[in-house]
């Protein structure tokens, strides 16, 4: 009896060792943090060709958004860790647990690649008496809590760039919510706020259209997008230490996948990263390719929210005090 289980044991572990050695035997699932048409999905979508061309198999992309990101990250995480579903995600999980809205960050999931990040801009309209950031950042100083700014509610793009530059400088401003990067650069157009923080992939058009003027590129240097848009840190040289910022875009895994599963598909979109269709759609909006995986885009995960759920906690955003979560202050 004790030999034909020690067979059956063995029978097993060798069928799995193939299964992981003949991965992927059947189609992958991709799963899109936002619905169709956004800034994830439209990256998700660019690179996947290339990755399933590099894997030899179909991922099928799946959109699934729903509490910020939170619905699509616990259906991976609830999945099972062989590989066969992964997250496309965006920045957002990280800032889940200290804005109450889930304990699941990407601790729980091992980084295939960081694809890239966004570049914000402090976005003014073209008639604005504002026309370098320091002009904006004198009249800030000058009339606390008189400037308007155009936000997207707390824990979105705007007002963690707002918080990051009053950890910075004097901020005080005024702030008020639209549901989105759209509509609140359009109101900004109309006179109801001065300035807004903004994408580059949102803005650029409207700036290249003379709509709109940038003020900075929140980066540590110019962006071939724009590249006679000063960096903030020109302005602002206290700002470099949480440089570089923005919302970023990824492939993520269970973290206690197989090894030779997470090798595959780091190689796998470590080769699609690297594919025209990619790049050049990266490029055209004004995103920047990283391309990193493991330990690296750990390390860059780590940095990213101790930056931004400090200076969340640091202006009152946050809902959970990020020194109870053990996420040190950078």
């Amino acid at each position: 009896m004790k030999r034909n289980f020690l067979g059956a044991f063995a029978a097993v572990a060798l069928s799995s060792s193939l299964a992981i050695a003949d991965y992927p035997e059947r189609e992958v699932l991709g799963v899109v943090m936002w619905g169709a048409g956004g800034a994830t999905d439209t990256v998700a979508r660019a690179v996947n060709p290339a990755a399933e061309e590099a894997l030899g198999t179909s991922i099928v992309v799946l959109n699934k958004s729903g509490g910020a990101g939170a619905i699509s990250t616990a259906f991976v995480n609830a999945a099972p860790a062989d590989g066969y579903t992964f997250l496309y995600g965006a920045e957002n999980p990280q800032l889940h647990p200290v804005m109450g809205v889930s304990s699941l960050d990407y601790s729980a999931f091992y980084p295939i690649n960081i694809l890239g990040r966004g570049v914000a801009v402090i976005a003014v309209p073209a008639s604005s008496n504002y026309k370098t950031m320091g002009d904006l950042l004198a009249d800030i100083k000058a009339n606390p809590g008189v400037v308007k700014m155009g936000s997207t509610g707390p824990g979105g793009l705007p007002s963690t760039i707002s918080a990051l530059i009053a950890n910075a400088a004097d901020f005080e401003v005024t702030a008020i919510p639209f549901g989105g990067e759209g509509p609140g650069l359009t109101a900004m157009l109309g006179g109801e706020v001065d300035f807004m923080p903004s994408g580059i992939s949102a803005a650029a058009e409207q700036i290249k259209a003379g709509k709109m003027r940038a003020l900075a590129v929140v980066n540590p240097a110019s962006v071939d997008t724009l590249p006679n848009v000063p960096p903030i840190t020109d302005a602002v040289p206290e700002m470099k230490k949480f440089l570089p910022w923005g919302p970023f875009y990824g492939v993520f895994v269970r973290k206690d996948a197989p090894a030779e599963v997470k090798a595959t598909l780091e190689s796998a979109f470590g080769k699609a990263a690297e594919s025209a269709q990619f790049t050049t759609l990266m490029a055209n909006r004004g995103n920047v390719v990283m391309n990193i995986s493991g330990s690296e885009a750990e390390a860059f995960l780590k940095k990213w929210q101790q930056v931004t759920v400090w200076a969340l906690q640091d202006t009152g955003a946050a809902k959970v005090d990020p020194a109870s979560l053990g996420i040190k202050r950078p």
